[in-house]
């Protein structure tokens, strides 16, 4: 059997044509992958021609792009992700025996490597690779953070074709040792966004009661995140580090931090985390 093509000749289908489709066919055609190499097969009329926009080819159908690729990112709700890889394990009754069936990548949250094995088996019992990813939003403008788990099965060749493709949306992109941790993974960054507009919300709110006027406040807070964000990316100092570098003695930003820790801030975050955790947890056993 031969090896996984490399990304930049592999053809690549997406099966789903929503936003972290189409942010991740951006950031392929962007690094050289050619246009003719990807297929996306979406049901709605408007994300199909958003594809196509991108230059890329378009199906209606599921097991059309499945029987042509060497990768297949299934990228739908994960109440439709039974059905997907089923149309892909019809697909591929027909793979020579000799051929290797492609590598399955799935962005499905929640949705386990078992059942996909199960719903993608084809009728002659094999079963495609699988790798599961829990990427976040951020993505959509080049800054994702991503982190993936797959069984035993996959071989190094396959794990660098995945992961070269979460890298052309993701600066941070991690294999993690199991696959509960993707939920923990889920809790941390994949539901982190949130967390970080719902602070700067916050921010902008309290500046404005305190007399701010709100376009001010608003332009202020963005931009002390987005420069928060750099220095903990760029600085090799740890964050608590960095909080410390900022804060002097008695100073204000001493005395807006002795206000989160009487508010029980660790606590709250841990709690946040935990919850969004566990609830990734409850969703993958639906």
């Amino acid at each position: 059997m031969s090896p996984p093509a490399p990304l930049s000749t592999a053809k690549l289908a997406f099966i789903g044509g929503g936003n972290m489709a189409g942010a991740i066919i951006g950031g392929l055609l962007a690094r050289g992958s050619e246009a003719s190499n990807i297929s996306v097969a979406e049901p709605w009329d408007v994300n199909r021609a958003k594809m196509a926009a991108l230059g890329v080819k378009t199906t209606t159908s599921n097991s059309e792009v499945a029987a042509w690729a060497d990768l297949v990112v299934i990228s739908v709700k994960p109440q439709v992700a039974q059905t997907a890889c089923q149309d892909m394990a019809t697909a591929w009754k027909e793979v020579a025996a000799d051929k290797k069936l492609p590598l399955v990548v799935s962005i499905a949250a929640g949705i386990t490597i078992d059942s996909l094995r199960e719903w993608t088996t084809t009728a002659s019992g094999r079963v495609p690779h699988v790798v599961r990813v829990m990427p976040n939003t951020p993505a959509l403008v080049g800054e994702g953070a991503s982190a993936l788990y797959a069984g035993d099965d996959i071989t190094e060749e396959e794990r660098q074709l995945a992961t070269q493709m979460l890298s052309s949306v993701s600066k941070a992109t991690e294999w993690v040792a199991r696959e509960d941790l993707l939920d923990v993974v889920t809790g941390l960054s994949g539901s982190g966004p949130a967390y970080f507009f719902a602070m700067v919300e916050h921010l902008i709110t309290s500046a404005v009661k305190l007399g701010l006027p709100v376009d001010q406040a608003s332009r202020l807070a963005k931009q002390t995140c987005l420069g928060a964000g750099k220095m903990l990316v760029e600085s090799s100092d740890e964050p608590g580090q960095l909080r410390k570098n900022v804060t002097s003695p008695n100073g204000t930003t001493h005395a807006a931090l002795v206000s989160f820790e009487a508010s029980g801030f660790e606590a709250i975050v841990d709690k946040a985390v935990d919850a969004a955790t566990k609830r990734s947890a409850e969703l993958g056993k639906k």
